[in-house]
């Protein structure tokens, strides 16, 4: 299936024809459901076709998700998987029987276009595996005769497409070359050169002129963005005595070189950075990491949102950290594009839940961690950029920004967050019942607490505290719903 939403409905369907019950099933099932702490109504939908033996699988489910059914797929206790593409790349799932039932995808302007024989390859290549099956079958669904001989024709017959170098990318050579430079694998142009005439995109490509003049025009930008130090600009560029200057990161290069992010988007957050002020708040933050390539692919912001989303942007636009091109700008959609990620950012750290996330944003709670994940890093990278910059009145804010996103909740939580096993819902707990600090923990008697995170956390919080209750019999009168202590 090519989308998540027709492989969840395949799924389901295929679930619905099956009455068997199975109470290794129904154990899964119930595993599934308590992935999240608050389970979505796509946990609710998973649950309930892994209790048929089915399973759909995307990148929109949670990581404990995903393996439950990768495992109990290898183990042959859940018979059958509806999977997008993603599942044929990369993992080790064998399969008697693959069936594709979409050959073709969205092609952007062009619209459905067929997908490239590697492609297919890969996904047919999940059949008969080698120490599993002595052969595999490999189904495509064609709905009329034409499509069943352009099937034949282009995937049974056909030769997979060429392999090409992805140094061809100019963010994939910005960050290499600027981490051949920080290691010292390379001390001067004429090693660089010679480092890159060896590779497979010069061997590609064959040009190795242009190939020069394009590693030359990155080195300019690298000593222009202050990452790196050269000999004389001029003999740099056009001389032959180039070959022999010295070529050397800078600090500020070689921590952009360590955190792995694009040289680009660290000199984009650097010029943010600069034009921090009072008025910058959160939200600023937010929009600076999601207009990234790291941050990529960007909330999408439909035709019928637009509206909505530059109603946020006035609100929001005193304090943002760059300046919004003009609507005609050949930048302009992906600048809102951003906005709507960093509104979907904004929520999670007021405190929305995974179900509001998806019905709001179409953004499923493994797509969730995923773009979580992508903005702590690059926030990180913001709060070391900033730290080498000496720009130290931002570290604070930046430092307190992360620990919101990890954790989802508003700034009025983050102390409470400090106990180990509180999370964003008993730390709203607690302060929706008026213990809002260590020292409200302190003072706060053991019955009211355990009647708030229950028996064992209570207990584990007040031993974080400091004040041990090993010697305290707990007796709760469920039907009262009282609490009472005892000593032993």
């Amino acid at each position: 299936m090519n989308t998540k939403s027709s492989a969840e409905k395949t799924a389901e369907d295929i679930s619905k024809q099956i009455k068997k019950q199975d109470k290794e099933l129904d154990e899964l099932s119930e595993q599934v459901l308590k992935a999240l702490s608050r389970p979505t109504k796509q946990c609710e939908r998973l649950s309930r076709c892994v209790k048929k033996g089915i399973a759909f699988h995307h990148a929109g489910l949670v990581a404990k998700q995903r393996e439950i059914i990768e495992d109990s797929f290898r183990h042959g206790i859940i018979k059958i998987i509806c999977s997008t593409p993603t599942l044929a790349l990369g993992v080790d799932l064998p399969a008697f029987r693959v069936i594709i039932k979409d050959l073709k995808r969205y092609g952007g302007p062009y619209g459905m276009a067929w997908i490239p024989v590697l492609e297919y390859l890969q996904q047919s290549g999940r059949a008969g595996r080698p120490k599993f099956d002595t052969y595999g079958e490999s189904i495509a669904i064609a709905s009329t005769e034409k499509e069943k001989d352009a099937i034949y024709e282009n995937y049974i017959l056909g030769e997979p497409e060429e392999i090409y170098s992805k140094l061809a990318v100019e963010p994939v050579l910005r960050t290499y070359l600027l981490s051949l430079i920080a290691t010292e694998f390379v001390k001067n142009k004429k090693e660089i050169i010679s480092f890159f005439e060896k590779t497979f995109w010069a061997h590609q490509y064959e040009d190795m002129r242009h190939l020069e003049g394009t590693i030359t025009r990155m080195l300019g930008l690298l000593e222009h963005w202050k990452f790196i130090e050269t000999g004389d600009r001029d003999d740099f560029v056009s001389g032959d005595k180039i070959l022999n200057d010295d070529v050397s990161a800078t600090i500020l290069g070689k921590r952009v070189a360590e955190l792995y992010i694009d040289p680009l988007t660290a000199n984009f957050i650097i010029e943010c950075l600069s034009k921090v002020n009072r008025n910058t708040d959160d939200f600023a933050f937010l929009q600076m990491i999601s207009h990234t390539i790291e941050m990529r692919p960007l909330l999408r912001a439909r035709v019928k949102e637009i509206e909505e989303i530059e109603e946020k942007l006035a609100e929001y636009n005193d304090s943002l950290l760059e300046k919004e091109p003009a609507m005609f700008d050949a930048d302009y959609d992906d600048f809102i594009n951003s906005i709507k990620t960093a509104l979907f950012f904004n929520d999670w750290i007021e405190e929305k839940d995974e179900e509001f996330l998806l019905e709001q944003y179409n953004v499923r709670p493994g797509e969730t961690r995923v773009k979580l994940g992508n903005a702590d890093w690059l926030l990180y990278a913001a709060e070391e950029l900033s730290r080498i910059l000496k720009m130290q009145r931002i570290i604070k804010e930046i430092t307190k920004l992360r620990l919101r996103i990890k954790y989802g909740v508003k700034e009025e939580l983050l102390t409470l967050l400090k106990l180990k096993n509180i999370g964003r819902v008993r730390a709203r707990k607690l302060f929706f019942n008026k213990i809002k600090t260590i020292g409200d923990v302190k003072k706060a008697e053991l019955g009211t607490l355990i009647q708030i995170l229950g028996r064992n956390i209570a207990l584990d919080v007040k031993e974080q505290v400091g004040q041990s209750f090993k010697n305290i019999k707990v007796k709760e009168n469920k039907r009262k719903g009282q609490i009472s202590l005892k000593d032993y």
